[in-house]
C-alpha cells in the first residue's frame, strides 16, 4: 500500500463503512465514475447491493438523469450494465493507489453549475466579521472575537434574516460602527450566493483537495450540497467541502473568487442521494454533518455542522438562486456551514490552518462520507477534462443522442 493510501486508511477512508450512508445501499444512490474500456470516460452509475451499474445508455450525463420526471424511479427502471462491486469501486477510488482495470469515483455532478451560499449560520457569520476586521491576519482573530461576541452575543442564532428584528439589530450595529458586509448577507433580506467552481472542475471522494500555496490561514467547510435540476426542483443531496482561504477573503470580500475558486478547491461526493419514499428535504433539514481533520503532525480537529441551526431554509436559498437566472442544466448548491475552527494548532492565538497531508473526512448519516487529502492547488492534478473534452468523449462513445432525453 502506498504512503497516501496508508494514511487515508488510517483515517478510515475509502471503505464501505466510511463512505456509504448509515443505512448502506438502502437509498437511491447515484454517482459518476471514470469508466475503463475501449474509450475510457465518465459514466453515470447507480450503486446497488449487487454492484455498480452504468446508466450511460439511458442517461449519458447526471444532468440528464436529474431532469427525469421522477429521478429515483428512473434509476430503478434503468437496469444498466454492471461494472464492479461497490467494495471494488470504493477500494479503487483513492488517488495514488488505483488500478486502471477498475472504475473510480468522480464528483457526482457534471453539467451543473456549482453554486454556494455563504454566511447562512450565526457562528460562521461571526467568524466572517472577524476575518474582515482582522484584514486576514490570524494573529488578531482572538482579540477581535472577544470584542465582536461581546457586542453581538449569541442572539443571532434566533434572528430570521430580513425580519423586523433583524433590521432593528442592523440599525443598532450601524450606530456602534460594527456593521459589515457579512452581517448584511447574514441577517439582511438577500442571501449571499456565489459561483464556487466551473462546470466539471469539482473533485470527488478520494481525490486531493487544494489550498493555494500563498495562503497561511485556511480551513475546510463541511456542507450539505443540494442537487437541483433544470426545472429548479430539488431532487437530492450530497456532501461538499467548500475550502475557505480566510486570509485572502479577509483582506477584502472582493477577493472572494481568489479565495474560493482554485484548482481542486471544491470537493463534492461521494454520490448524490436522490429523494424517494425514504429520504426527503426534511431529512436534509435535520441532518448533522461531522468533520474530522487528521494531520501528519498528529493534530486532530473535529467539528459539527447541524442543519437545524441554519438561518435560511434550504428551499429559500434555492429560490433566491433562481430569482434572476436560469440554470437549464441544473445546479449544485452548497448550503453553508456552522463550522468555523478556532482551535490553536501551532501556537497560542494562532488558530487553525491546514497543513499539507491533512486528511479531511466529512460524514453524515444520510449522505455517507467524503474523504480528501490536502495539497496545494498548484501541485494538485490539473483540471484538463472540460466541456469540449466531455462532449468529444460522449461522441466517441456514441452517447450524444441521449442528451436529448
Amino acid at each position: 500500500m502506498s504512503k497516501t493510501a496508508a494514511a487515508a486508511s488510517s483515517a478510515g477512508a475509502m471503505t464501505p463503512g466510511q463512505v456509504l450512508p448509515d443505512d448502506g445501499l438502502a437509498g437511491t444512490l447515484v454517482g459518476r465514475v471514470w469508466m475503463v474500456g475501449p474509450v475510457p470516460g465518465p459514466a453515470v452509475v447507480a450503486l446497488r447491493p449487487d454492484g455498480v451499474f452504468d446508466l450511460s445508455a439511458h442517461y449519458p450525463t447526471m444532468s440528464t438523469l436529474l431532469d427525469a420526471a421522477q429521478p429515483a424511479e428512473a434509476v430503478r427502471a434503468a437496469a444498466g450494465q454492471r461494472l464492479c462491486s461497490v467494495d471494488e469501486l470504493l477500494a479503487n477510488s483513492l488517488a495514488g493507489d488505483r488500478s486502471e482495470a477498475l472504475p473510480w469515483l468522480l464528483a457526482p455532478c457534471d453539467l451543473q453549475v456549482v453554486k454556494a451560499a455563504g454566511v447562512t449560520f450565526a457562528a460562521s457569520l461571526i467568524e466572517r466579521v472577524i476575518e474582515e476586521q482582522a484584514r486576514g491576519d490570524a494573529s488578531r482573530a482572538q482579540g477581535l472575537r472577544e470584542q465582536v461576541t461581546g457586542l453581538i452575543g449569541a442572539s443571532l442564532a434566533d434572528i430570521r434574516p430580513g425580519s423586523p428584528q433583524a433590521m432593528a439589530l442592523k440599525a443598532l450595529l450601524q450606530q456602534q460602527g460594527l456593521w459589515s458586509q457579512y452581517l448584511e448577507v447574514g441577517i439582511g433580506p438577500d442571501a449571499e450566493v456565489f459561483t464556487k467552481a466551473p462546470v466539471l472542475a469539482s473533485v470527488g471522494c478520494g481525490e486531493p483537495i487544494g489550498i493555494r500555496s500563498d495562503s497561511a490561514w485556511n480551513n475546510p467547510e463541511p456542507e450539505v450540497v443540494l442537487a437541483v435540476n433544470g426545472r429548479g426542483d430539488i431532487v437530492g443531496a450530497t456532501l461538499g467541502n467548500d475550502v475557505n482561504l480566510r486570509d485572502i477573503e479577509g483582506r477584502s470580500a472582493l477577493l472572494l473568487g481568489k479565495a474560493k475558486d482554485n484548482n481542486a478547491s471544491c470537493a463534492i461526493g461521494p454520490f448524490i442521494r436522490l429523494f424517494d419514499a425514504g429520504f426527503s428535504l426534511d431529512d436534509v433539514r435535520r441532518e448533522t454533518v461531522h468533520l474530522r481533520v487528521t494531520g501528519e503532525d498528529g493534530f486532530e480537529l473535529r467539528g459539527i455542522n447541524t442543519m437545524a441551526s441554519i438561518s435560511r431554509d434550504p428551499a429559500d436559498l434555492v429560490a433566491q438562486t433562481l430569482v434572476a437566472h436560469q440554470y437549464p442544466d441544473g445546479f449544485m448548491l452548497f448550503l453553508g456551514t456552522l463550522f468555523a475552527p478556532i482551535e490553536d494548532r501551532d501556537q497560542p492565538g494562532g488558530g487553525f490552518t491546514h497543513k499539507l497531508g491533512d486528511v479531511v473526512t466529512i460524514h453524515s448519516a444520510w449522505l455517507g462520507g467524503l474523504h480528501n487529502r490536502v495539497t496545494h492547488s498548484e501541485t494538485a492534478p490539473p483540471w484538463r477534462f472540460g466541456l469540449r473534452a466531455f462532449i468529444g468523449n460522449l461522441a466517441a462513445r456514441g452517447l450524444l443522442n441521449g442528451l436529448a432525453l
